[in-house]
């Protein structure tokens, strides 16, 4: 059972993808950022074969830190993500989806550009686990948990800032 565990996840989310441009409503904003979408398949995918095989190896009897051997997968995965996130437009599947930035271009855009930048950041932090070893997975998880978190309030005083200035020009 184990043994087909990723294969059976990886071919799951492979249709799960496939399927979302055909189904998002904004299904024309996929397509303006359809490359790096199809991208971010096939580096999701070859992330989890390399976890699968690192795993296989692992109970075959090899001895390593596996932590260690997971790092730069995971280092690559987020630096991609924040690639994907500076050229996402607007939909409903992908991306940094509050209230906020799915009611405002502009919001969804300001937040998806810092949270490229700090997608690209968490790998780069992640890669410093190779030098820490007894601390490795910290440097992997809270980066990405911070930051995420800070996007999402981000994206709620954007949207403040943006409906404040509306206001102020309806005002004039």
């Amino acid at each position: 059972m184990v043994l087909f565990l990723i294969p059976a996840i990886s071919l799951i989310l492979f249709l799960f993808f496939i399927l979302i441009p055909k189904i998002d409503p904004l299904r024309e904003n996929i397509e303006k950022f359809i490359k790096y979408y199809y991208g971010f398949i096939i580096v999701l995918i070859l992330f989890l074969y390399y976890i699968y095989y690192v795993t296989l190896i692992l109970n075959i009897g090899f001895k390593f830190n596996i932590i260690q051997l997971l790092i730069p997968a995971f280092a690559g995965l987020f630096y991609y993500l924040g690639i994907l996130m500076e050229n996402l437009k607007r939909n409903w599947f992908i991306g940094i989806r509050t209230p906020w930035t799915l009611s405002s271009d502009k919001v969804w855009l300001k937040t998806h550009k810092s949270g490229g930048k700090l997608y690209k950041t968490c790998g780069a932090i992640a890669l410093l686990g190779i030098s820490f070893p007894d601390f490795a997975i910290f440097f992997i998880i809270l980066p990405v948990i911070l930051f995420s978190l800070c996007l999402i309030v981000f994206s709620y005083f954007e949207y403040k800032k943006d409906e404040k200035n509306l206001k102020r020009i309806k005002n004039k």
